[in-house]
């Protein structure tokens, strides 16, 4: 019998530090005003096996950060799931409005691999097994996983859009967050 809020029925890997760590509900309480500088970080891109930096690339282009919510490499958040199909499929989109895709989940490396090559990501795949970053942008946390939430970032490190969990709007859609790149300063 397969069980509604998850993908397969193998939970190996569920239960880990992090599950514990991000156990107890944390709303999301991002205090970034639209307009303000955002954290920097760093953190390994999954497909390259290199160190991607964030003030490295919005200094070249806008940045969408879709932080995601995956429990394990079998183990998908069901509102999550459908997202990173669609941010995935529409990813050319965002390349070709000049814009770079990350998508950042808390699944160590050796879990992001295997999503990559189950989902097929075309977008870069950023983890953060510590959800150092998920709690720098403070997305909140609920049931041993970071909650998911999405940002924009302009050239100049600022702070354009910002979508927060709620269980009336999960995320903001590809098309949602395609139009925002449109309306972008110059």
């Amino acid at each position: 019998m397969q069980l509604p809020f998850f993908s397969s029925n193998n939970f190996t890997g569920l239960v880990n530090d992090r599950f514990w760590q991000n156990f107890f509900p944390v709303p999301a309480t991002n205090p970034l005003d639209i307009g303000g500088l955002v954290p920097d970080f760093e953190l390994p891109v999954v497909q390259q096996g290199d160190r991607i930096r964030l003030a490295s690339l919005w200094v070249e282009k806008p940045v969408v950060i879709a932080f995601t919510r995956i429990f394990t490499q079998h183990q998908y958040c069901p509102f999550c799931l459908p997202h990173i199909k669609d941010l995935n499929q529409q990813y050319e989109a965002f390349q070709a409005k000049g814009a770079e895709l990350l998508l950042i989940t808390s699944t160590d490396i050796g879990q992001s691999q295997m999503v990559v090559t189950d989902l097929q990501l075309k977008m870069p795949l950023l983890s953060d097994p510590d959800c150092k970053t998920f709690k720098k942008y403070q997305t909140g946390q609920a049931l041993g996983a970071p909650l998911p939430a999405q940002f924009i970032i302009t050239t100049a490190g600022r702070l354009h859009y910002k979508h927060l969990f709620s269980f009336f709007d999960h995320n903001a859609s590809a098309s949602r967050l395609l139009a925002e790149l449109d309306e972008l300063p110059a």
